[in-house]
Protein backbone atom coordinates (compact mmCIF):
# COMPACT_ATOMS: atom_id res chain seq x y z
CA UNK A 1 0.00 0.00 0.00
CA UNK A 2 0.81 3.60 -0.48
CA UNK A 3 0.80 6.36 2.00
CA UNK A 4 -0.91 9.54 0.52
CA UNK A 5 -1.45 13.47 1.84
CA UNK A 6 -4.94 14.37 2.14
CA UNK A 7 -5.95 17.80 1.64
CA UNK A 8 -7.90 18.92 5.15
CA UNK A 9 -10.71 21.79 5.06
CA UNK A 10 -8.05 23.77 7.27
CA UNK A 11 -5.99 23.51 3.88
CA UNK A 12 -8.25 24.46 1.29
CA UNK A 13 -9.11 27.69 3.46
CA UNK A 14 -5.78 28.68 3.86
CA UNK A 15 -5.49 28.25 0.20
CA UNK A 16 -8.27 30.48 -0.11
CA UNK A 17 -7.66 32.92 1.63
CA UNK A 18 -4.12 33.63 0.36
CA UNK A 19 -6.16 33.92 -3.00
CA UNK A 20 -8.67 36.21 -1.44
CA UNK A 21 -5.99 38.50 -0.47
CA UNK A 22 -4.05 38.68 -3.56
CA UNK A 23 -7.63 39.36 -5.50
CA UNK A 24 -8.12 41.90 -2.98
CA UNK A 25 -5.34 43.54 -3.46
CA UNK A 26 -5.68 44.00 -7.15
CA UNK A 27 -9.45 44.73 -6.69
CA UNK A 28 -10.42 41.73 -8.76
CA UNK A 29 -13.50 39.61 -8.03
CA UNK A 30 -13.24 36.46 -8.56
CA UNK A 31 -14.90 32.81 -7.15
CA UNK A 32 -11.99 30.59 -5.55
CA UNK A 33 -12.49 27.02 -5.54
CA UNK A 34 -10.39 24.36 -3.85
CA UNK A 35 -11.17 20.64 -5.06
CA UNK A 36 -9.32 17.35 -3.43
CA UNK A 37 -7.46 14.94 -5.61
CA UNK A 38 -10.48 13.30 -7.50
CA UNK A 39 -11.77 16.96 -8.39
CA UNK A 40 -14.14 17.00 -5.99
CA UNK A 41 -15.21 20.60 -4.09
CA UNK A 42 -13.73 20.88 -0.94
CA UNK A 43 -13.89 24.74 -0.03
CA UNK A 44 -15.62 27.72 -2.53
CA UNK A 45 -15.47 31.65 -1.87
CA UNK A 46 -17.07 34.16 -4.09
CA UNK A 47 -15.91 37.36 -4.05
CA UNK A 48 -18.51 40.08 -4.10
CA UNK A 49 -19.95 41.47 -7.42
CA UNK A 50 -18.02 38.37 -9.03
CA UNK A 51 -20.50 38.03 -12.35
CA UNK A 52 -22.45 34.11 -11.39
CA UNK A 53 -21.38 32.12 -13.88
CA UNK A 54 -17.83 32.40 -12.80
CA UNK A 55 -18.96 29.95 -9.38
CA UNK A 56 -19.15 27.10 -11.93
CA UNK A 57 -15.90 27.85 -14.10
CA UNK A 58 -13.74 28.18 -11.01
CA UNK A 59 -14.97 24.41 -10.31
CA UNK A 60 -14.39 23.11 -13.45
CA UNK A 61 -11.04 25.16 -13.68
CA UNK A 62 -10.02 23.25 -10.13
CA UNK A 63 -11.56 19.78 -11.47
CA UNK A 64 -9.15 20.02 -14.46
CA UNK A 65 -6.01 20.70 -12.79
CA UNK A 66 -6.41 18.10 -10.52
CA UNK A 67 -7.86 15.27 -12.50
CA UNK A 68 -4.96 15.94 -15.57
CA UNK A 69 -2.48 16.88 -12.49
CA UNK A 70 -1.28 19.71 -14.31
CA UNK A 71 -1.98 24.04 -14.46
CA UNK A 72 -4.79 24.40 -16.72
CA UNK A 73 -2.63 26.93 -19.04
CA UNK A 74 -0.97 23.74 -20.29
CA UNK A 75 -3.90 22.22 -20.94
CA UNK A 76 -5.04 25.54 -22.53
CA UNK A 77 -1.88 25.89 -24.66
CA UNK A 78 -1.97 22.47 -25.76
CA UNK A 79 -5.07 22.79 -27.54
CA UNK A 80 -3.89 26.61 -29.08
CA UNK A 81 -1.38 24.34 -30.46
CA UNK A 82 -3.80 22.66 -32.61
CA UNK A 83 -4.17 19.56 -30.76
CA UNK A 84 -7.87 19.94 -30.70
CA UNK A 85 -8.75 16.14 -30.07
CA UNK A 86 -7.80 17.29 -25.95
CA UNK A 87 -11.58 19.06 -26.28
CA UNK A 88 -13.57 15.76 -26.76
CA UNK A 89 -11.96 14.37 -22.92
CA UNK A 90 -13.98 14.45 -20.14
CA UNK A 91 -13.51 17.13 -17.32
CA UNK A 92 -11.75 19.37 -19.54
CA UNK A 93 -11.21 23.47 -19.04
CA UNK A 94 -8.14 24.52 -21.27
CA UNK A 95 -8.49 27.58 -19.57
CA UNK A 96 -5.78 29.38 -17.09
CA UNK A 97 -6.68 29.67 -13.92
CA UNK A 98 -6.58 25.90 -12.53
CA UNK A 99 -3.23 24.81 -10.53
CA UNK A 100 -2.97 21.59 -8.96
CA UNK A 101 -1.83 21.76 -4.87
CA UNK A 102 1.01 19.59 -4.37
CA UNK A 103 2.36 18.80 -0.68
CA UNK A 104 5.96 16.57 -0.74
CA UNK A 105 5.66 15.69 -4.69
CA UNK A 106 1.95 14.20 -4.31
CA UNK A 107 -0.70 16.28 -5.80
CA UNK A 108 -3.51 16.34 -3.06
CA UNK A 109 -6.27 18.74 -5.05
CA UNK A 110 -6.19 22.34 -6.96
CA UNK A 111 -7.22 25.76 -6.78
CA UNK A 112 -9.47 27.27 -9.46
CA UNK A 113 -10.10 30.75 -10.07
CA UNK A 114 -12.71 33.00 -12.06
CA UNK A 115 -13.76 35.86 -12.56
CA UNK A 116 -11.25 38.32 -14.26
CA UNK A 117 -9.22 37.66 -17.11
CA UNK A 118 -7.89 34.31 -17.30
CA UNK A 119 -3.91 35.64 -16.86
CA UNK A 120 -5.44 37.03 -14.17
CA UNK A 121 -7.23 34.48 -12.44
CA UNK A 122 -3.84 32.36 -12.79
CA UNK A 123 -2.13 35.06 -10.70
CA UNK A 124 -4.84 34.78 -8.06
CA UNK A 125 -4.15 31.16 -8.03
CA UNK A 126 -0.70 31.12 -7.87
CA UNK A 127 -0.96 33.09 -4.83
CA UNK A 128 -3.37 30.70 -2.98
CA UNK A 129 -1.21 27.24 -4.45
CA UNK A 130 1.99 29.20 -3.44
CA UNK A 131 0.18 29.30 0.51
CA UNK A 132 0.07 25.80 0.41
CA UNK A 133 3.44 24.91 -0.49
CA UNK A 134 5.30 27.31 1.88
CA UNK A 135 3.54 25.42 4.80
CA UNK A 136 4.33 21.90 3.88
Amino acid sequence: MKMKFALTLADAKRVAAAAAQEATRNDWAVVIAIVDDAGLLVYLERLDGVQPASCDIAQAKARAAALFRRPTKALEETVAGGRLALLSLPHITPVEGGLPLTHDGQVVGAIGVSGVQSFEDGIVAKAGAEALAAEG
